[in-house]
């Protein structure tokens, strides 16, 4: 029982954990203006026609920290405090998702594998657990399997996210810091402000191993008392 309770700690408290260290990060960069003054609109537009990315578009969109690459319409988005901002936070973040667009024209071989594996992991996050729920009311191990099949899909997906991330953190530093687009002690801020997002892809995985492992340790015990 204590062992449940110390599991099920770990899969809340983690997440958590990692959720406030980016908001933290954010909240506290997002009030220190760039000495450059750009805008993360600007960020992003200077990052992609140093790299001859000119094709590929920036947007604003809804939401808050809702920044993505889209690689289908080629268009980096912005969430609106980050395609307006003057703050480090902003620089970073609009740096790090021009980062995707960069690896997605390079062809980078994780986000090319990440991008192959979406439906699968799409079909696995869905219909994993109800398989599984079947398989155990049931009684039918095979059904288990399946279900851990298809949520192991949904976690190497998770797996490989971590580093696609950390790559187009570490192209975005690069960038930033070459193009003059940050300064002196603006480095570190900004390293801080990308480490805090990179955690909750790390807890995000952490999370998903430890339930898949869970999960194959009662799938072996269903078989060997079958």
């Amino acid at each position: 029982m204590g062992g449940y309770l110390i599991y099920f700690a770990i899969i809340i408290i983690v997440p958590l954990w990692a959720q406030m260290k980016v908001k933290g990060a954010y909240s506290k960069y997002s009030k220190v203006p760039s000495s450059t003054q750009m805008r993360g609109a600007e960020v992003a537009r200077k990052i992609l026609d140093a790299n001859g990315l000119y094709q590929v578009g920036v947007e604003e969109t809804r939401g808050h920290l809702t920044d993505h690459y889209d690689p289908r319409s080629k268009t980096v988005r912005l969430s609106a405090t980050n395609y307006h901002g003057h703050s480090v936070a902003a620089a970073a973040i609009a740096a790090h998702e021009v980062g995707h667009a960069i690896q997605d024209h390079q062809e980078y071989a994780f986000l090319r594998f990440r991008h192959a594996l979406v439906p699968v992991a799409n079909l696995g996050s869905n219909f994993s657990w109800i398989l599984i729920m079947i398989g155990f009311f049931a009684g039918m191990s095979g059904m288990v399997l399946l279900g851990i099949i298809f949520m192991a899909a949904a976690v190497v997906f998770q797996v490989i996210t971590l580093p696609v991330e950390y790559n187009a953190s570490n192209r975005a530093m690069d960038q930033v810091v070459s193009l003059g687009i940050i300064r002196n002690d603006e480095e570190r801020e900004t390293k801080k402000v990308l480490n805090a997002a990179a955690l909750t892809y790390v807890a995000a995985a952490a999370v998903a191993v430890l339930e898949l492992l869970r999960l194959i340790l009662i799938y072996t015990g269903m078989t060997r008392s079958e």
